[in-house]
């Protein structure tokens, strides 16, 4: 693959069959299991990667997800259909102003943008609870889970702000 092939593939969005991988930190680029994911939050960050090509499409921040393992009978039924074993992914970039979604609110259990204290509820398909956020958060459906968490299509709606 030539290097301007593997640039657009690190910025191509999700696609079914990607793994999730670790954002950053020590483990930075290895597959994301459930067993990651601490029950009841907080989120992890991560991107997706192409198992075929092992190339993170890390080029874009709007490619970054946050994973969050919950009880799957706490998810609402539309939560749970895209969901694999408790586990949910979200686009991790706030739809107000683009910030990124990097904090959790431990009390009520939901994913928080401190640039506007928007806070997005992950067991209801990341409905906004409080702040100015217009609409809740791209899910990124997920599969069943065998080698790592995998996406089982692109993210379902508009990633990141409305641009006029």
């Amino acid at each position: 693959m030539d290097t301007l092939a593997a640039e657009d593939e690190k910025t191509a969005r999700p696609r079914k069959g990607d793994r999730l991988v670790f954002a950053y930190g020590e483990r930075a680029g290895q597959v994301i299991g459930p067993e990651d994911l601490p029950l009841g939050g907080p989120q992890q960050l991560a991107f997706p990667m192409d198992p075929a090509t092992k190339i993170i499409r890390d080029g874009s921040l709007l490619n970054q997800v946050a994973l969050v393992r919950l009880d799957p009978a706490q998810l609402s039924p539309d939560t749970r259909a895209d969901a694999a074993g408790g586990v949910v992914a979200y686009s991790a970039v706030c739809t107000h102003e683009g910030c990124p979604i990097s904090m959790w609110h431990k009390e009520s259990k939901m994913l928080f943008c401190a640039c506007h204290a928007s806070r997005f509820d992950p067991a209801d398909r990341a409905r906004v609870v409080d702040g100015p956020a217009p609409r809740r958060l791209a899910m990124l459906p997920l599969g069943p889970i065998g080698g790592g968490i995998v996406a089982a299509g692109g993210f379902t709606g508009r990633v990141g702000r409305q641009t006029a």
